[in-house]
């Protein structure tokens, strides 16, 4: 669904800047910093979208449903190479 809306250009200091509508916001979820790219002759806006965005609650639903166990076997103690053959520096 598109939804279009005019607004006007304003004087912020020495440079310019948009009032964004809040409803518009909150659909996009813009909260604090935001992309800006230009694409031929449009502005485009996305939120900025972080690396690891959500994975505290996909680690808690996966918890939740026993997801989480490890799928290697536990590897085994010391061999003979680690506790003989092994030096640290």
């Amino acid at each position: 669904m598109s939804v279009s809306v005019t607004t006007r250009v304003v004087k912020i200091g020495n440079s310019r800047g948009i009032r964004i509508p809040k409803p518009l916001l909150d659909r996009l979820g813009l909260v604090e910093e935001v992309e800006l790219t230009v694409e031929g002759d449009q502005l485009i806006i996305r939120p900025i979208r972080r690396p690891r965005d959500g994975w505290d609650e996909q680690f808690e639903l996966m918890a939740k449903r026993g997801d989480d166990r490890l799928l290697d076997a536990e590897a085994p103690s010391l061999t003979h190479w680690d506790a003989e053959e092994w030096e640290w520096l």
